[in-house]
């Protein structure tokens, strides 16, 4: 299938740190990948290249056929990538539904009309009952945000994400801070989102980035150090050298 995203050389400079340095890579319509690494390792500012939060210091970036380099990063959520963060960051007294009729709105001219009441347009309500439905927040649709669980905070940003269908996700240590049970729940989540969704993942949980993934592509002071499948990753020395812990074999 066709590459939904390249990149070619990308770099991020602090100074004389080197956070990415020379990153290529391709990744195709509908693929599920992880980008794991120990920490420092470059990922997160790896997804802020991607995203338009950090402008690139060298290198290309292509997205479904457009050269996205110095985009910003709403024409290109506008363009459709989305994204997901470590920390989340919701409006605690809003409700489920309002938080993710903004999401939907936040896409739309109507985010610029000052006059008018607030509800919901036909299309509108149609990609709110989507969101619920695939964060399966659907029972909790007028529950404010602050009595939700970790969990299912963490379920409602990703479908914040999912507000403007995007065509590549970015999701950056999903299962973060959650118990066994909500790690779980979040994974299958993830497993059951849409096929023609592209999907980036950040997790530090081994286990379960191998389970979701496809390909991994691993990173190390920057760079790429070896991608593959789930289990060419899992076998591979200097991974668990490096990312493992483990000695390096004699």
């Amino acid at each position: 299938m066709d590459p939904i995203l390249r990149l070619e050389g990308v770099s991020r400079f602090f100074g004389a740190l080197r956070a990415v340095d020379r990153v290529s890579l391709i990744v195709r319509r509908g693929e599920r990948r992880a980008i794991i690494g120990p920490n420092g390792a470059g990922k997160t500012t790896l997804f802020n290249l991607i995203s338009g939060e950090l402008p690139v210091s060298t290198g290309r970036i292509t997205f479904a056929g457009r050269n996205i380099t110095r985009m910003s990063a709403h024409r290109r959520t506008a363009a459709g990538l989305g994204r997901t963060y470590q920390i989340t960051n919701l409006f605690p007294r809003l409700t489920v539904e309002e938080t993710l009729l903004l999401g939907v709105r936040g896409l739309t001219t109507r985010k610029y009309a000052l006059f008018g009441d607030g509800r919901s347009t036909p299309t509108e309500a149609a990609a709110v009952a989507r969101g619920l439905e695939l964060a399966g927040l659907a029972d909790r649709r007028m529950s404010p945000v602050h009595l939700l669980s970790y969990g299912e905070q963490r379920e409602l940003e990703l479908a914040l994400a999912l507000a403007s269908s995007p065509q590549l996700l970015l999701l950056d240590e999903p299962a973060a801070g959650l118990s066994p049970a909500e790690r779980n729940a979040i994974a299958d989540r993830i497993r059951n989102l849409p096929a023609e969704t592209t999907l980036l993942l950040i997790e530090h949980d081994m286990s379960l980035a191998l389970g979701l993934a496809e390909t991994v592509t691993c990173l190390y002071f920057g760079q790429v150090l070896v991608e593959g499948s789930p289990d060419l990753i899992q076998g591979n020395a200097r991974v668990q050298e490096v990312y493992l812990g483990a000695a390096p074999h004699a």
